[in-house]
């Protein structure tokens, strides 16, 4: 049975489209940008379907996002796949934008040279990037002091081989809808595992790396945050804070926490986003949806349905949401992305089959004024 509060949100499903609501409105290849929301309601990677919105709070969008569909390695003889990287950042988009334009390309590096996926690979890529990056904000940090104290929490999917890699660094979150037995039911199955400092097991690890000192982590307006400065522990590319004290070394690491899973017949689908999706909706309300609604736009729908309950939150109509503008609107809500990928077990498990070489970047063409 469905409750009453998610025919409340599944209802609209149901319903006519109104204004191409649930159209992609032409469907070009790099998703569309209608105000503070961009989206790609639908398209085809390797191994099925997928669907991707985000929606800009910040002054400036944060969240960046993308789905590489086809090689996961420069060899021709190298395996194929799908990789999905939700970037959230936090103190400016320059981090979040650098993991875009290079982790994917350390990946197919290495992969490359370890003639294979593996965790290991996703794991050189992110310290690579990470590399990278300090060098990067070495070269300009005087000149340019806020890319100094600027980070990303990166989540990343690879679809490849029968197997679903995740790495995680960061409060981004990853969750399977997998069918039960009965049929008709979908479950809800978190794949990722958070790094938060509101988490106890978060904070003691701060403590153990840095015993020297008492300020790493910091409860500031009854939340846990890193230096009383940021919330998530690990993932933020960063070298240096705007302290009072200076220190030699980043305090947070790049290092994903990685799981590896075989894909089975009943798993259906999987929704990554950045933890401004989570705030709103539960695991099992968001695999709820998207069992429910047709493919076609679910996740702009999945994007209503949170800025619904942040509206609700603030005894607010969701129209009134809409009209508010970048910079104001994060009192409301944070940056969202949302990437939904379906999983076809035919092509899962063809591993002959060359699918569509794809590259799309979310959020791209964000024009900064509210209309979702």
């Amino acid at each position: 049975m469905v409750s009453a509060t998610l025919l409340k949100i599944v209802a609209p499903c149901w319903r006519p489209s109104v204004n191409g609501e649930n159209s992609s409105r032409g469907g070009e290849n790099g998703g569309r940008a209608d105000g503070l929301l961009w989206y790609k309601d639908s398209g085809y990677h390797v191994n099925g379907e997928f669907s991707m919105a985000v929606i800009q709070a910040n002054n400036v969008l944060e969240d960046y996002s993308q789905l590489e569909s086809g090689p996961l390695s420069s060899l021709d003889s190298g395996p194929q796949g799908t990789f999905v990287g939700v970037y959230d950042g936090h103190g400016g988009p320059e981090a979040a934008r650098f993991v875009t334009e290079h982790l994917f390309k350390n990946l197919k590096k290495f992969t490359s040279e370890n003639h294979g996926m593996s965790a290991d690979v996703i794991t050189k890529a992110f310290l690579a990037t990470e590399e990278e990056f300090l060098s990067l904000v070495n070269s300009q940090w005087l000149n340019k002091p806020q890319i100094a104290s600027v980070g990303a929490c990166c989540l990343v999917g690879v679809v490849c081989g029968g197997y679903l890699y995740i790495a995680n660094a960061g409060d981004s979150r990853v969750v399977l809808g997998r069918l039960q037995k009965t049929g008709k039911e979908v479950k809800a199955v978190q794949l990722s595992y958070e790094h938060n400092a509101c988490m106890e097991s978060v904070r003691e690890e701060l403590h153990s790396l840095h015993p020297d000192d008492p300020q790493i982590v910091v409860l500031k307006h009854n939340v846990w945050r890193v230096k009383g400065l940021i919330q998530n522990s690990i993932g933020a590319l960063l070298p240096k804070f705007r302290l009072h004290q200076s220190f030699d070394r980043p305090i947070l690491k790049a290092e994903p926490t990685i799981s590896v899973h075989k894909l089975h017949s009943e798993d259906q689908f999987l929704i990554f986003a950045s933890d401004g999706l989570w705030e709103h909706l539960s695991n099992q309300e968001a695999v709820d949806i998207v069992h429910n609604c047709p493919r076609n736009g679910i996740a702009r729908r999945l994007l209503k349905a949170a800025l619904q309950e942040a509206a609700k939150k603030r005894e607010m109509r969701y129209s009134d949401l809409k009209k508010i503008d970048h910079g104001v609107r994060r009192h409301f809500h944070d940056d969202i992305t949302i990437i939904v990928l379906f999983l076809d077990s035919n092509l899962i498990s063809s591993s002959s089959f060359r699918g569509p070489l794809l590259s799309v970047k979310g959020g791209n063409g964000i024009s900064g004024n509210a209309k979702a």
